[in-house]
């Protein structure tokens, strides 16, 4: 069955796959978390590449026994291998962006992502949008203003890779939906992290630091462990509920990221990033309402 076939429309499965976008939002949070703590010892590049050997590995291992060689199984690998490349491409500008900006402005950027679907959805497939979805776009960028402060003492270069990354991101998530007919939404993941694994592999190896002790070995699993689950919830909830119903259950990854920022590293969002992400959020929160009621009319 494609992924995009969605299970019956029951209260039961709408909850289920809320439950897994939250287990999403937390996956994603503790990886970042992860990889702003690994990347100020290990080298950027290894560190993407074990997020991706890890999380392939540990997918194998995990469905493996239940999926047998239906795991490797896709039908459009064209589309399968630009994804992995991007996937591999955003998680390094994240990766670098981490060694120097907060969790929370990085996550803060990344919630302008379903302003930038609606963004590429207008200007390249031509869906058409009123003033009030325009106005929602045009206030999510001035959050994004908000929150990078161009011209300001605290804005920060590594800024413009969150910005990229989240760019990318949109783009993935429109392939994501076009693949969801074709192939199983736990091989396409497999596939999303074999083919960083494969193509970075001369690369981290030519650069190889070999970790000096088995916490940074730990959290490298870790990375592993909670992106190659996360991805693969996120697949799953869609299964069990529509991108309407589960979008406003995205937004509470802006908290673990910002705990996480307090507990590991002693960091605290100032007032701009706060007030930023405050503004995409809502405008993000905008589009997803207006998404979920022409959902019910129809």
């Amino acid at each position: 069955m494609g992924s995009d076939q969605h299970l019956s429309d029951t209260a039961r499965n709408r909850q289920i796959g809320i439950a897994l976008v939250t287990a999403t939002t937390l996956m994603f949070a503790v990886l970042d978390t992860s990889a702003k703590w690994l990347v100020q010892t290990v080298p950027v590049l290894q560190v993407v590449w074990l997020r991706f050997v890890f999380h392939t590995l540990l997918t194998t291992a995990i469905f493996m026994p239940s999926m047998g060689v239906a795991l490797f199984k896709i039908h459009n690998p064209r589309l399968q291998l630009l994804r992995g490349v991007m996937l591999a491409l955003m998680t390094g500008l994240n990766f670098f962006a981490l060694q120097y900006l907060q969790l929370a402005e990085t996550g803060a950027v990344q919630f302008s992502v379903p302003i930038l679907i609606a963004l590429i959805s207008a200007l390249w497939l031509h869906e058409r949008l009123d003033a009030k979805k325009w106005m929602a776009i045009c206030m999510g960028f001035v959050g994004v203003l908000v929150i990078i402060r161009p011209g300001s003492h605290g804005f920060h270069p590594a800024i413009l890779l969150s910005i990229l990354n989240a760019l990318l991101y949109a783009a993935f998530n429109l392939m994501t939906r076009r693949l969801a007919g074709s192939d199983h939404p736990v091989s396409t993941q497999l596939a999303s992290a074999m083919v960083p694994s494969v193509v970075l592999a001369p690369f981290a190896i030519g650069y190889w630091q070999t970790p000096d002790s088995w916490q940074v070995w730990c959290v490298l699993v870790l990375a592993g462990l909670t992106g190659g689950l996360g991805h693969t919830a996120s697949a799953l909830a869609h299964r069990y509920a529509t991108a309407a119903v589960l979008g406003p259950f995205l937004y509470q990854q802006i908290i673990y990221m910002s705990l996480g920022g307090w507990l590991v590293f002693g960091q605290i969002p100032d007032a701009a990033v706060v007030l930023g992400a405050g503004i995409v959020v809502l405008s993000g929160l905008y589009l997803l309402w207006r998404e979920f009621s022409v959902a019910l009319k129809q």
